[in-house]
């Protein structure tokens, strides 16, 4: 019995099935929900001004906002202790979908340092 749950577990319909379970929702449109809830507006990059090194908040184009969105998704899921990889990671992304976890975190703290950093936006 356990190792027929084990593969089931293991088996992408089902966690699709899953996915659809828990939130009621197509597992694709979750996807898309969480991706775009992560997609940064604004991104830190680091400025050399007269030997004084600034972080100046420039803003995102949409394909590289959406390949960080994917990345903190992932590394969010890495951190995440437990299970297989892929429960990890449709657990962070219907967290994500539900505006918490840990990618939702970190753009909002991305964009509290850009708030905070403002001041330097004229060294672009």
């Amino acid at each position: 019995v356990v190792n027929k749950i084990k593969n089931i577990e293991s088996d992408p319909v089902y966690r699709n099935r899953l996915v659809n379970m828990l939130t009621n929702k197509n597992p694709l449109s979750v996807l898309q929900q969480a991706v775009r809830g992560v997609t940064p507006a604004i991104v830190m990059q680091t400025k050399r001004v007269g030997g004084s090194t600034y972080r100046v908040p420039i803003e995102v184009a949409p394909v590289e906002g959406k390949a960080l969105a994917i990345q903190w998704l992932l590394s969010a899921c890495q951190k995440r202790s437990g299970r297989s990889t892929a429960l990890r990671l449709s657990d962070e992304l219907m967290d994500a979908a539900r505006n918490s976890g840990s990618a939702i975190q970190k753009k909002e703290e991305t964009h509290k340092v850009a708030e905070a950093n403002k001041a330097f936006a004229h060294f672009c």
